[in-house]
């Protein structure tokens, strides 16, 4: 696996594969994955909720709470799985903003093995020059 796949700077990621066997299932396959990544996050931390957006042209927002945005980046069939503290204006327009930010970092830090756990198959080993990722599957 060599492919990178964008990911929100400052993002706890994990890894993963989308195996599509036929091409003409992508569309049914990424569905469902947005659908059970949604179900397991609201599972394992139900302070998020549903929501329906982008970071940019390449990376999904799945859910959001106060602090963060949880969402989903596909390139070929790798997947990144990621957990960001939010940057949308209504998040930074906030009266408390200036009290959100070590909060959201806070308690980001608090999830993050527990969120790599749930959502990590895979593990970046690190980039290439040209930019490409270098990943090895998780022992079982």
């Amino acid at each position: 696996m060599g492919r990178s796949v964008s990911y929100p700077s400052g993002a706890i990621v994990a890894f993963s594969v989308l195996d599509v066997e036929n091409d003409g299932d992508w569309e049914f396959e990424y569905e469902w994955l947005r659908e059970d990544l949604r179900e397991r996050a609201a599972n394992a931390f139900p302070s998020l909720i549903p929501h329906d957006g982008w970071r940019g042209r390449e990376d999904r927002i799945l859910m959001r709470n106060a602090y963060a945005d949880f969402g989903v980046s596909v390139y070929g069939g790798l997947v990144a799985v990621w957990i960001a503290e939010r940057d949308d204006g209504a998040y930074w327009d906030a009266d408390w903003r200036t009290a959100r930010s070590p909060r959201a970092q806070r308690w980001l830090s608090q999830i993050a093995s527990r969120f790599d756990a749930l959502f990590g198959d895979y593990d970046c080993l690190g980039h290439m020059s040209n930019g490409e990722g270098v990943y090895t599957k998780r022992a079982a």
